[in-house]
């Protein structure tokens, strides 16, 4: 198999707005093979530190193998949104620098037998931390199809997501669901023939859906974000890349809010409200990758890039240095 984990995306784009030679205290919240967090390792002057969080086991041995070798990283197993809890743990109260790389990985993908993709034949998975045991079998065997047409219609924006649901339902009358294979025929069989003619894989939203829901990784979004924000030291950086719409909306939303709290009519004369500025966006549109790196990693075509720094905060004024 090809190493898919050595393909990060908008690597530059990336160095350049967390700039780690300034050094610090820095975090990779999505580790994957690590390497965003290599080219962080080799940008950070003596003295600095970078903690990889990832949930996907296979991800931390992949990364732990590859950074062992760098002064300063400490990789931990975990989910994000814990990034607080993770860091006071580590005995660490305030960072430099976060990256939060969202979504499902290449390797994770293209690695089969962990039933992320149509494209292979597994057992339905999709679990990024295998050692929780609620997985896409789980959603596929046992919602109701109400639970399902929610999921594929609110996580997957598939249009014909009630035939997707009434579809699933039926099959599994007949026997239990168990492969990729056989859930990616079932979805493709409901919906009609005309819409799936062009385009993509009539199962990619059907799919993300349920990847979505079994790994939990919209809902408290928001809030892990605000939290990364909120351990960030003044002048500190986070940066975020996002994969699909959902994913976005949220980011772009939630920084925007940070940026700009006020809550006051936009007529009103004076702010009323009380409410600062926490950080200063540092991309008003989103970057997105070059055309010499769609040729090389077609999967980065979706990814946006978005950034905010720290504001400093005294005598209820904020400001960047």
């Amino acid at each position: 198999m090809v190493d898919t984990y050595h393909v990060p995306i908008m690597f530059d784009e990336v160095m350049q707005l967390l700039h780690p030679e300034r050094g610090g205290i820095f975090v990779d919240g999505t580790l994957g093979g690590g390497g965003h967090s290599a080219g962080i390792l080799e940008r950070l002057p003596v003295g600095s530190k970078l903690f990889g969080i990832d949930r996907d086991d296979e991800a931390l041995a992949s990364a732990g193998a590859r950074l062992s070798g760098y002064e300063g990283f400490t990789p931990i197993k975990g989910n994000f949104f814990n990034m607080k809890t993770l860091m006071r743990s580590a005995g660490i109260k305030c960072v430099d620098g976060i990256l939060l790389d969202l979504g499902v990985s290449s390797h994770q993908l293209d690695a089969g037998e962990r039933g992320f993709s149509y494209s292979f034949d597994a057992k339905l998975d999709m679990r990024m931390d295998q050692s929780q045991p609620f997985s896409a079998y789980d959603v596929v065997n046992g919602y109701t199809s109400k639970q399902l047409f929610e999921t594929i219609r609110n996580y997957g924006e598939e249009r014909f997501s009630s035939r997707i649901a009434n579809a699933i339902v039926a099959a599994r009358e007949k026997h239990p669901i168990t492969t990729t294979t056989e859930l990616a025929a079932i979805i493709k069989a409901a919906i009609p023939a005309a819409a799936r003619r062009d385009g993509p894989h009539p199962a990619r939203r059907t799919f993300q859906a349920i990847r979505i829901e079994v790994n939990c990784e919209l809902n408290g979004l928001e809030s892990a974000i605000e939290d990364a924000v909120d351990l960030l030291s003044p002048n500190g950086v986070i940066a975020i890349i996002s994969f699909h719409s959902l994913e976005a909306r949220i980011v772009k939303t939630t920084l925007r809010r940070l940026a700009n709290p006020c809550t006051c009519p936009s007529n009103a004369p004076v702010c009323i409200c009380g409410k600062k500025p926490i950080v200063k966006l540092l991309t008003g549109k989103p970057i997105t990758a070059s055309n010499a790196e769609l040729e090389s990693n077609p999967r980065a075509r979706s990814a946006e890039l978005r950034a905010a720094s720290k504001l400093i905060i005294e005598g209820g004024q904020t400001y960047n240095e």
